[in-house]
């Protein structure tokens, strides 16, 4: 066991990383796109805190590209400026026009790009709850966007979009006679309105950020609770290849890592509760000057097992402990303490 500790920059994933310039600094290039079963495409997307040297690519949550017979699907939308550039991928794989894209749930850097999208002649799919969503969460969640990433101020129009076509009984499913897609939804466990590809043939699975590889998850508008429940029948689908919303591609493995450190979280939190601790007690103030950006630096102290090390962000620590321990004091999914009646 370990003490951990962490410091946080910012309240939200929707938020710059300090330090990063408006200024464009010289072109990069574009992010690599990698084939992980035949036809079907990994594009990996930059997070925020990396401060990419390509402004355009900022953001941006993994992409997939998949072929069907006559065209080509995607899942997950983009930030628009990812949007744009998922599609010069695309068109570099395959003459096949991008005919749907798949959204794995509401959030901006997942779903911002639906306009471009839907111009460029695709139509975009997701299960009835993103919609239900950004009804709760917009327009204040695209007007806070629109404030630090110009490709969304520049939306036209501007505003979140919805997907064109929902579904409610699971799964949605494409089937053009040479590849099955399959699309579900599980539950609330990162947002109300989760939504897991899976290829049943090639036994991949899209998963969104229901599952991260890495330390990229955001507990605000979850279901805390329930999210491994929502993940164990996800898995029992049965994917060798785990294709997460953040972080590297992978297997299984995905599935224990990110199950085990939102386990161990929880009990880690209920141990402090059960000793009396408060909130201010887990998450306090950082030193004096130690602020970056709108939110000022805190640090929580809290005891987890070394097997999650990978899972651990030094930046979303303070968040997730604050997240849990209200959603366990308060005896609901946090998504409903966030005001997401």
């Amino acid at each position: 066991m370990k003490i951990q500790i962490a410091w946080i920059a910012a309240a939200s994933l929707a938020l710059p990383a300090a330090g990063i310039s408006s200024a464009a600094p010289p072109a990069a290039p574009a992010a690599p796109v990698e084939e992980i079963v035949p036809g079907v495409w990994f594009r990996e997307g930059v997070p925020i805190s990396r401060a990419p040297s390509r402004p355009d690519e900022m953001g941006n949550p993994n992409a997939i590209i998949i072929e069907m017979k006559d065209y080509l699907v995607v899942v997950d939308a983009n930030y628009p400026s990812g949007a744009r550039l998922v599609m010069e991928a695309a068109r570099k794989l395959s003459p096949k026009p991008v005919k749907y894209v798949l959204d794995t749930h509401h959030h901006g850097d997942h779903s911002y790009g639906n306009a471009e999208w839907r111009k460029a002649g695709a139509t975009t799919v997701g299960y009835k709850g993103q919609a239900e969503e950004l009804k709760r969460y917009e327009p204040a969640a695209w007007q806070s966007a629109a404030k630090w990433r110009k490709d969304v101020a520049a939306m036209d129009p501007p505003a979140a979009e919805p997907p064109m076509q929902t579904f409610d009984n699971s799964p949605f499913v494409l089937d053009d006679g040479t590849r099955r897609i399959e699309m579900y939804f599980f539950g609330w466990a990162h947002t109300r309105g989760d939504s897991f590809v899976f290829l049943p043939k090639e036994k991949v699975i899209c998963t969104g950020d229901g599952l991260a590889n890495g330390g990229f998850n955001y507990l605000g508008l979850g279901n805390i609770g329930n999210w491994n429940h929502v993940l164990e029948q996800a898995r029992k689908l049965g994917a060798t290849h785990v294709l997460p919303g953040h972080g590297r591609p992978g297997g299984p493995e995905l599935f224990d890592g990110q199950m085990l450190f939102l386990s161990e979280l929880q009990k880690a939190v209920r141990r402090e509760i059960a000793a009396g601790k408060k909130l201010d007690d887990l998450v306090k103030p950082g030193p004096a000057g130690a602020s970056q950006g709108m939110f000022p630096n805190r640090i929580v102290t809290i005891v987890l097992p070394h097997s999650v090390d990978h899972w651990i962000s030094p930046e979303r620590l303070p968040m997730q402990v604050q997240h849990t321990y209200e959603e366990i004091t308060q005896g609901k999914p946090h998504g409903e303490i966030m005001g997401g009646k």
